[in-house]
């Protein structure tokens, strides 16, 4: 079975919205200043050398108008090549692949798919799916890359209402630039006392 790993950049106060999501979100790319090429290698070596996609429409939209013309790198190669699913009403319009509509229904397109055959899954940029995916069980690691900022305002890593959940730290590294790459395996149901 093949294996899906959350992964988002988010700030301090757990927010992933970034420029391109929202008109009204008032800081546009507010990860740049912090983007370095130790950062972008980390960012390539956590995705690992083949993967497939699983995306929410907004993120596959957003990416396809930027990735299929970006020069050619690690980075930009592996996500060109990568299958792409994509939980979308408008399958038709999917250009940017390859890539495959998950269905009607997502969490049993999610189930289908990650149980055929190949690379490991990577989530990237969507709380809705986030929250879906979790309490249907369906993800197996979660990857923050944490930006020393607070901004206050914008869409949230999860969110309200999804499900107490408990993980567990598979590692952590710190970036000159002052982000952190923590990686979460998923535990289960939250724990208490």
């Amino acid at each position: 079975m093949r294996k899906l790993k959350i992964i988002e950049h988010i700030s301090l106060d757990g927010v992933i919205q970034a420029s391109g999501d929202d008109g009204d979100f008032p800081y546009s790319d507010w990860t740049a200043p912090y983007r370095t090429t130790a950062g972008r290698e980390a960012v390539v070596a956590a995705q690992g050398e083949s993967f497939d996609l699983l995306l929410g429409r907004r993120t596959y939209d957003i990416w396809s108008g930027y990735w299929p013309k970006a020069p050619s790198s690690p980075l930009a190669d592996g996500l060109n090549a990568a299958t792409k699913y994509v939980a979308t009403h408008r399958p038709e319009s999917l250009e940017w692949g390859p890539s495959e509509d998950l269905g009607p229904d997502l969490v049993e397109g999610v189930r289908r798919v990650k149980s055929q055959d190949g690379p490991d899954l990577i989530l990237w940029g969507s709380s809705t799916l986030t929250s879906t995916l979790l309490e249907h069980g369906l993800a197996e690691e979660v990857l923050l890359i944490v930006y020393p900022v607070l901004l206050g305002t914008g869409k949230r890593f999860f969110a309200e209402g999804t499900s107490a959940r408990s993980f567990e730290l598979i590692s952590t590294k710190a970036m000159p630039s002052g982000i952190i790459f923590s990686t979460y395996m998923v535990v289960g149901p939250l724990r208490t006392g």
